[in-house]
């Protein structure tokens, strides 16, 4: 897909712009005023921080995208999403907070995006074609696949984001706009991913992209406790159309019978996954408390669990990925 750098690059700088945002406007909302025991904040607090994770991983997703899912640009722009993970705490740590930080924040993330970009563009001058122009490798093509799979099941997460009060209109704003961007780099990852971009492909694109975030407005207009269900029909309409975008149509149409059971999976397997990682996270790994520590912010009180519901998602993604990431029918006659 020609189009695929400048979106992915696009894409990326949106979510860096969402991060800055976050970080300055809505992170201290979060933080509670004083250190009294009777003031420490419950269950889903830092939902402020979950946004701005989802946004930081939205930037090397934007990248996979960009490079088409060629390991010179995935790799480096996993490694960008750690560091920038690691920034981000230090960030926290001092508390920025208003316009003026907002766009000096912006501004740094758009200095590192665009030297990372740059050196990703020369890297890949460098070096010697191994392909025809216009084809996209089976490896790229299930990177680009499961990029789409992490990007959908991180949809899910910040559409059913909930915070203690769950009133604050600030959270309805930074979850619908973190999924909408997130809906935009799955269907653009699944697009490309597709061995050939048709009017058939393209219409569904638009389709299911409008879906999707039909979807999202639905979940965040279910009340809190109520999410469930409508976050796992947007699961299933989400990732299954991924699959019909980015999977082979051998004859010109879809295998059905294998997107049916794409879409069993996808309906049931991202919930399945989230429980599975969130389950442990919470008795086993305090990773949430250690972010939470290592930001200077006041820890979440003992009768509630500090989960960082941003990493969760990230691996239920990887999960999905690792069932759903596999475009062609060969990829696919492993599984039996």
């Amino acid at each position: 897909m020609r189009s695929a750098r400048p979106v992915g690059l696009l894409l990326s700088a949106a979510a860096v712009a969402l991060w800055a945002y976050g970080m300055t406007t809505w992170q201290p909302l979060t933080e509670p005023l004083g250190p009294w025991s009777e003031s420490l904040p419950g269950n889903n607090a830092y939902w402020a921080r979950d946004l701005r994770f989802m946004a930081i991983m939205a930037v090397p997703l934007g990248l996979v995208l960009a490079g088409r899912g060629q390991v010179r640009w995935s790799g480096p722009a996993v490694v960008l999403g750690g560091c920038w993970i690691a920034a981000d705490v230090a960030v926290d740590r001092a508390d920025p907070i208003g316009l003026d930080a907002t766009v000096l924040l912006a501004v740094a993330g758009y200095a590192v995006l665009g030297v990372v970009a740059a050196l990703l563009l020369w890297w890949e001058r460098a070096a010697p074609q191994t392909r025809e122009p216009g084809t996209t490798p089976a490896a790229a093509r299930r990177v680009l696949t499961g990029a789409a799979c992490v990007a959908g099941v991180l949809t899910l997460v910040a559409a059913g984001i909930e915070s203690p009060t769950d009133r604050e209109p600030e959270l309805n704003q930074g979850a619908l706009a973190t999924a909408a961007l997130l809906v935009a780099l799955a269907v653009g990852a699944a697009l490309a991913a597709a061995p050939a971009r048709t009017r058939a492909r393209v219409g569904l694109a638009v389709g299911l992209t409008v879906a999707a975030l039909l979807g999202v407005g639905l979940v965040r207009a279910a009340a809190p406790g109520e999410r469930l269900l409508p976050e796992a029909a947007l699961g299933a309409v989400l990732l299954t159309g991924v699959t019909l975008l980015a999977w082979d149509w051998p004859g010109g149409r879809p295998i059905w019978w294998h997107h049916a059971l794409a879409a069993l999976i996808a309906f049931v397997g991202p919930v399945v996954f989230l429980v599975a990682t969130a389950v442990p996270m919470m008795l086993l790994l305090p990773i949430g408390a250690a972010f939470t520590a290592l930001a200077g912010n006041s820890p979440i009180n003992a009768a509630d669990s500090d989960l960082l519901v941003s990493l969760v998602g990230l691996l239920a993604g990887l999960g999905m990925a690792a069932l759903l990431a596999r475009p062609s029918v060969e990829d696919r006659r492993q599984l039996r």
